[in-house]
């Protein structure tokens, strides 16, 4: 069997336009600091006030103190169970208020 380079590229094109790929570009950062239900974590450089965070074992959080460095956040759940070095997911701008960004 032969195949024409006209076939060959009709093949190709139909499944390059089918190809489908989550992607997820959650922004993720790691608790420096963590005590009495509020956690400072750092690398959530996009962060925006009132964005939910979330962490490790169901734990979520609401980010309030927005510093060039690093992020306060009100943890809601199991709190205790949130350590420094475990990692914190942003979950962007869009579940935020519009008028929250810093």
């Amino acid at each position: 069997m032969r195949l024409r380079p006209e076939e060959i590229t009709s093949i190709l094109r139909q499944r390059i336009e089918q190809y489908d790929v989550e992607t997820d570009l959650s922004e993720v950062g790691s608790v420096l600091q963590v005590g009495d239900g509020i956690a400072r974590v750092h690398g959530l450089e996009n962060c925006v006030a009132l964005e939910m965070l979330e962490f490790e074992h169901g734990v979520v959080g609401i980010a309030f103190n927005l510093e060039e460095d690093n992020v306060g956040a009100a943890l809601f759940g199991d709190w205790e169970q949130v350590g420094e070095e475990s990692p914190c997911a942003g979950q962007g701008a869009s579940r935020a208020s519009p008028s929250a960004r810093r």
